[in-house]
């Protein structure tokens, strides 16, 4: 049957959208807005990223070109060098000025493809999901192309394995099973309340709405025209009047705007008689909670998870992570408990869901932990604060292999450089020159200055700033190597 089937599989281009622009709240504090989980490795089947896995676990498809990714201004740079680590370079990385949901995100991707491609296929996923099985994973990508290719709208049913209240379920007309995979799709249900959730549990007309869909852009686009025209037209807008910047595209910001906010569920997959939906057995979840990663986890005799500098006696069903400090927990019992060098969660397992609630009230309440990270991430590599008083601060610089920071220069701070690995060579004034291990320099406030990485190792400096402020504003860029201004 295999072999029928793949006589039948369209030979088109099929092109992932990946959708990455999301700040994976639930899993604060070690996911924020200015590094969230997409990119970080909680899979420990490998040591790549939720998002590099999102695209590498689709390497044997046929057609498969690669991706398009849409993202925000803030993550642009993590996006490029997570693809740039597994040797993809992304057909395109469309940066939204800021969230619409996914109908116009995927319009955007969309319109794109059909302006540079034959009428692709494209298959959309989000960047935060896990699957166990990537063999099961693509053999129900390839069949549902066989069925996207008839003109469907395609999306992945998961079949539940408990009653769960945080997931949308899709209604299928006929009954889910190993023998008859694939239905027409009759409705789709937002989040239930328990009871409901228990009941769609055991009726196999519903499935989890996994948010990974499958089909032609021109179907896509024709059928969305029907009930959305605004997100189509003020998307084609968004893209004619934006702008090609490095590896980016921006679109226009007043015209993106205009995009009324809506998901692909309720623009779209609600209200077409296209739908079909084929259930999904490749071990499928969403990592969208810190209970759902202890799901994932691998246990020990008692249920327990830890990670990182972790003592536990005496408890069960815990998950505890420790970042930097030492964890030590006695009788604990179906908690989660996660460590950061700024930030410490402590929850019950049952109320994971909340930490989302949380992290709103902390960004209403300006504390800056509720959005940053310590570890900020730059194109050229990354600085981590370490401490810091009134006027002044310390952090610690990594400069990449071939990379440098701008030719930049402060107004009210002065900075001292001292390398603690690698090679730097620093340019102050116009004047060169070569620091090695245990040298340093100083940089006076007013003078332009540029630090590269002169070696071919990863360049480390321990920065100590002083003056009246100290913030990232306060840099004037002249020259910079990734299309940044001032």
């Amino acid at each position: 049957m295999d072999n029928i089937n793949e006589g039948l599989i369209p030979n088109i281009d099929l092109i992932p959208v990946i959708l990455s622009g999301g700040t994976g709240s639930r899993l604060w504090p070690l996911s924020r807005a200015s590094y969230p989980k997409q990119y970080l490795n909680i899979d420990e089947t490998n040591n790549f990223s939720l998002l590099q896995n999102t695209y590498l676990r689709l390497l044997g498809l046929k057609k498969l070109k690669n991706p398009i990714v849409i993202s925000n201004e803030e993550q642009r740079f993590i996006v490029a060098e997570q693809m740039r680590e597994i040797n993809v370079k992304p057909n395109s990385i469309i940066l939204e000025p800021f969230g619409k949901n996914t109908a116009p995100a995927i319009t955007l991707a969309a319109l794109q493809t059909l302006s540079n491609s034959n009428n692709p296929m494209l298959l959309v996923l989000s960047s935060d999901h896990k699957i166990e099985n990537d063999e099961n994973f693509r053999k129900v990508i390839k069949d549902g192309l066989i069925e996207a290719n008839k003109g469907r709208l395609v999306t992945f049913g998961i079949t539940p394995s408990y009653p769960e209240t945080g997931y949308g379920y899709i209604e299928s007309y006929n009954e889910l099973t190993k023998e008859s995979p694939s239905s027409k799709i009759k409705k789709f249900v937002e989040k239930p309340n328990l009871d409901l959730a228990k009941k769609f549990a055991k009726d196999n007309h519903y499935s989890w709405n996994s948010g990974i869909f499958l089909f032609k852009a021109s179907v896509f686009l024709k059928e969305l025209e029907k009930f959305e025209p605004e997100i189509i037209n003020n998307c084609r807008t968004a893209l004619k009047t934006g702008s090609k910047d490095l590896d980016f595209l921006r679109i226009n910001e007043d015209s993106f705007k205009k995009c009324p906010n809506k998901s692909i569920d309720f623009a779209l997959m609600e209200k077409t008689n296209l739908g079909s939906v084929f259930n999904l057995n490749a071990g499928w979840d969403d990592i969208g909670s810190w209970k759902s990663v202890w799901n994932n986890s691998k246990k020990d005799t008692m249920g327990n998870v830890t990670k990182g500098k972790v003592l536990l006696e005496e408890s069960k069903n815990c998950y505890l992570r420790s970042e930097d400090r030492l964890i030590v927990g006695i009788n604990l019992n179906e908690l989660i408990i996660v460590e950061t060098k700024d930030a410490i969660l402590v929850v019950s397992k049952k109320a994971t869901q909340k930490v989302k609630e949380i992290v709103q009230l902390l960004n209403i309440k300006r504390f800056k932990e509720g959005k940053d990270n310590i570890k900020n991430y730059r194109p050229w590599g990354n600085y981590t604060s370490i401490d810091k008083g009134s006027s002044w601060q310390v952090k610690k610089l990594e400069i990449k292999t071939k990379a440098s920071i701008s030719l930049q220069m402060h107004h009210k701070r002065s900075e001292h450089w001292i390398v603690v690995n690698g090679t730097a060579k620093v340019e102050i004034n116009e004047k060169i020159s070569i620091l090695n291990k245990n040298e340093g320099v100083y940089i006076p406030s007013g003078a332009k200055h540029r630090l590269s990485n002169a070696g071919d190792i990863p360049l480390i400096l321990i920065e100590v700033q002083s003056g009246s402020y100290l913030g990232e504003d306060d840099i004037v860029r002249f020259e910079d190597l990734y299309g940044r201004s001032s």
